[in-house]
C-alpha cells in the first residue's frame, strides 16, 4: 500500500499487475549507428508504441483502476497538454468512467482530436490568461469529480515505473538509465524501478534547456518553477515538481541534464531517419542527452526510454525547416 505518498518498487509491482494484458509491453530497439556513434550499447524503450502513443497510459489506467465504485460513477477530471489527457480518455472508456479534461487551446490538434475521439469532454483554455491548477480544481469541486493529475498522485508515479521495470527486466542490468523530465512521474517512477532491479545503474533526468526547473530544483534542493516556457517539447511545459516528485527525485535521482532546442530537432530527426520510428520532440529528450554527447559513458549499458509519438504530422514540416 502506499504509504504517506512516498512510492516504492512494491506499489510499481502492483501496478504492473493492474496493467498485465491491459498497457502493451513496448518493444527495445537497438542501432549500431547509435551504438558506433555513441561508444555504448544502447537500448531504447519505445513507449511511443504504447497504447494511446504514449507511457501515459501506464499511469492512467492504474489510477482510474484503483478509484471507488462511487468515484468511478462520478467521473474524473484531469488537466493536460496531451498525452495524459488521451491516457485518461482511453482508460476512461476502458473502465466505463467519464472523463473531462482542460486542455490548453494551443494543444497540437491531433491530441485534441484523439481525446475526444477517446469520448471525453474537452475543456479548453488560454495558457497565458488561466492557471491550469486552478481551473481544474474549481471544476472537479464544482462536479463532483475526482481529480487525477498528470504526474503528482502516487498510483500515476507507480504505473509510469512499469515501463523501465518491462526495460531492465527484457534487456537485464544497466550501468545508466536517461529518462525525460516534465513533471517527474515518469522519471521518478524509472528512478524507483532501475534502482531495486539494477542497483548499480546511474538515473539521470533530461529536460529542455528552456525549462530547467526540475533541474535547478534538484540541485538547488529547493523547488524551483517555470512559466509556459517555449520550448517545442510540449510535455514538459509542467510549471515544476510535484510534491510527490520532487522527494522521489532527490531520493533516487543521480543527477539532471538538459538540452537545446536544436539538440531536440537533431535527434527527432535521426530518429525518424534512421531508427524509423515516429517520436515527438519531448519523447527525444533522453535520447538527445546520449547523442549529443551531454551525458557521456564509454561502453556502458544504456537504458533511453523514448517517452512518446504523439506528433501533429502538420507541423513536422515546419520543425524540420
Amino acid at each position: 500500500m502506499l504509504k504517506d505518498n512516498f512510492v516504492t518498487i512494491r506499489d510499481v509491482e502492483a501496478a504492473a499487475k493492474h496493467l498485465a494484458g491491459i498497457a502493451h509491453c513496448t518493444p527495445v530497439l537497438t542501432s549500431r549507428t547509435v551504438n558506433q556513434r555513441t561508444q555504448t550499447q544502447a537500448f531504447f524503450k519505445c513507449e511511443n508504441f504504447q497504447r494511446t502513443g504514449s507511457f501515459k497510459f501506464r499511469g492512467a489506467y492504474n489510477a482510474l483502476s484503483q478509484l471507488s465504485v462511487e468515484q468511478k460513477h462520478s467521473g474524473v477530471l484531469t488537466f493536460s497538454s496531451g498525452n495524459h489527457a488521451q491516457a485518461i480518455a482511453l482508460s476512461g472508456q476502458l473502465l466505463n468512467i467519464p472523463t473531462t479534461i482542460v486542455m490548453p487551446d494551443d494543444a497540437p490538434a491531433v491530441k485534441q482530436t484523439a481525446t475526444r475521439g477517446y469520448g471525453a469532454e474537452v475543456i479548453l483554455y488560454n495558457k497565458w490568461e488561466t492557471n491550469r491548477e486552478e481551473l481544474a480544481q474549481n471544476l472537479s469541486q464544482q462536479r463532483g469529480l475526482t481529480l487525477i493529475p498528470p504526474y503528482d498522485y502516487p498510483h500515476v508515479v507507480a504505473g509510469q515505473g512499469t515501463a523501465a521495470k518491462e526495460l531492465i527486466e527484457e534487456v537485464g542490468e544497466l550501468d545508466l538509465l536517461l529518462v525525460c523530465c516534465g513533471g517527474g512521474g515518469l522519471l521518478s517512477g524509472s528512478a524507483i524501478s532501475a534502482k531495486s532491479l539494477s542497483p548499480n545503474c546511474k538515473i539521470i533526468g533530461v529536460e529542455p534547456e528552456r525549462a530547467d526547473d526540475a533541474t535547478r530544483s534538484f540541485y538547488s534542493k529547493t523547488l524551483q518553477t517555470v512559466n509556459n516556457p517555449d520550448t517545442i517539447a510540449d510535455g514538459a511545459r509542467t510549471p515544476s515538481l510535484g510534491k510527490i516528485t520532487f522527494p522521489l527525485v532527490l531520493e533516487y535521482v543521480d543527477d539532471m541534464v538538459t538540452v537545446s532546442e536544436e539538440a531536440i530537432l537533431r535527434t527527432m530527426f535521426f530518429m525518424w531517419e534512421r531508427l524509423k520510428i515516429v517520436v515527438e520532440p519531448t519523447g527525444v529528450l533522453a535520447a538527445a542527452a546520449l547523442l549529443e554527447g551531454v551525458v557521456k559513458i564509454k561502453q556502458g549499458r544504456v537504458g533511453v526510454i523514448i517517452s512518446g509519438g504523439n506528433v501533429d504530422l502538420k507541423q513536422v514540416g515546419q520543425l524540420f525547416q
